[in-house]
């Protein structure tokens, strides 16, 4: 029996790796070991942690972290009771394999302890770049403690070879986002909008926006600019998704809550939508606009428009789907106008999403297991590129 362990820290991140927990979860062969962290214990963040106990999936242990504040002084004290959490956590139920997808500081404390515990790491969505966020070096962090990589476009393969990784250990799979939404059971309009208590116009838009973490104090003005926009737009309505538990995140969620509540005819706030809801609004959205990795994931995948806004992920590879703009108020104008116009969305039915790979969930588990049969070397070495003079 291989013990599988999956770490989940948000609500996000828990929908993209959910088909490879189920997966895991129905092997004989493999006990899934399901921790749960960070936002997903918090009152503040809904709680989640109560979704997954009504999917089925059993969790094994819960780490408590986050204090309550968003400074970096009460970030990096969370990291440390998370890694006490962690430390206790894998001496009790010692894994024979960790699985972490992402960049998130709750992501690297879980790295380091099982790095520490000598317990092989499988690293999803390594190799990418956000020059704006704390999380590029939290990213890269991970991938030089990990031993198997699963990247989400051969550039990011490349990347992580780049970093000295051995190519035999780095896989370009696709994105998992991606192959959820080739999968799931999408709402229709009319449950979604009874769900939601929100109604949909042709001109609704999906906006989420995170801190730019290697940036001080800039949230309260940045979302400003976007939020004046959306105010002068009279024919705009909007969903907002808040924020995660970053640096200066609470005060762009009060934000939020203060411009939904005085714009209750057109505007609609949610601290988690879930993936399934979330997916199922943007079918029905004529735009998604913000900082979000999703916009250039996984929303080029219905065809609709993403205005990317400022640095937070400038750097990753996408799409014609997405339009990148600053972070004033003259940029976002004009994104916009550029993204609902008629003649731009004309030209996105033909457009690919980068991030598509073929049975993405079923390759990780397969190379997986592959690797646990054989053994893995937990001696990494680290490979040189030879550059042609």
């Amino acid at each position: 029996m291989k013990k599988i362990c999956v770490i989940t820290g948000t609500r996000a991140e828990y929908g993209l790796l959910k088909p490879l927990i189920d997966k895991i979860y129905r092997i004989p062969a493999w006990e899934l070991q399901l921790v749960v962290t960070g936002m997903h214990l918090s009152p503040e963040f809904g709680l989640t942690y109560g979704a997954i106990e009504e999917d089925g999936y059993p969790i094994k242990t819960k780490i408590e972290m986050l204090l309550s504040s968003d400074t970096s002084v009460g970030i990096t004290k969370s990291m440390g009771v998370a890694l006490i959490g962690f430390a206790d956590c894998f001496a009790e139920n010692k894994p024979d394999i960790v699985i972490i997808l992402g960049d998130r500081y709750e992501m690297l404390v879980a790295a380091q302890a099982a790095m520490v515990a000598k317990i092989p790491i499988a690293h999803i969505h390594g190799g990418e770049l956000t020059e704006g966020a704390m999380d590029e070096a939290i990213r890269h962090s991970i991938t030089k403690m990990s031993h198997l990589h699963f990247t989400s476009t051969e550039e990011y393969r490349n990347r992580v070879i780049q970093l000295g990784e051995q190519p035999r250990s780095v896989y370009n799979v696709g994105a998992l986002g991606v192959e959820n939404i080739k999968t799931i059971k999408l709402l229709g309009k009319e449950e979604l909008e009874k769900e939601l208590d929100f109604r949909f116009s042709s001109r609704t838009l999906m906006v989420t926006y995170h801190p730019v973490t290697l940036e001080n104090m800039t949230s309260k003005v940045q979302f400003k600019n976007l939020l004046d926009v959306i105010e002068e737009r009279k024919d705009l309505s909007v969903i907002f998704t808040k924020a995660n538990s970053d640096p200066d995140g609470r005060i762009i969620n009060q934000m939020m809550d203060e411009f939904a509540a005085d714009h209750r005819e057109r505007c609609a706030v949610y601290t988690s939508l879930g993936q399934l809801r979330y997916f199922s609004a943007l079918q029905f959205c004529a735009a998604v606009a913000g900082n979000s990795s999703s916009g250039i994931l996984e929303a080029p995948s219905f065809g609709i428009p993403t205005v990317n806004i400022g640095d937070r992920q400038k750097g990753r590879v996408h799409g014609e789907t997405v339009i990148d703009c600053g972070n004033d108020k003259r940029q976002i104008i004009l994104a916009l106008e550029k993204a609902l116009s008629p003649e731009f969305k004309a030209g996105l039915s033909k457009a690919k999403n980068p991030y598509e790979g073929e049975r993405t969930s079923d390759r990780i588990l397969e190379i997986i297991s592959k690797a646990l049969r054989d053994g893995i070397d937990m001696k990494k070495r680290f490979y040189d590129i030879v550059v042609k003079q």
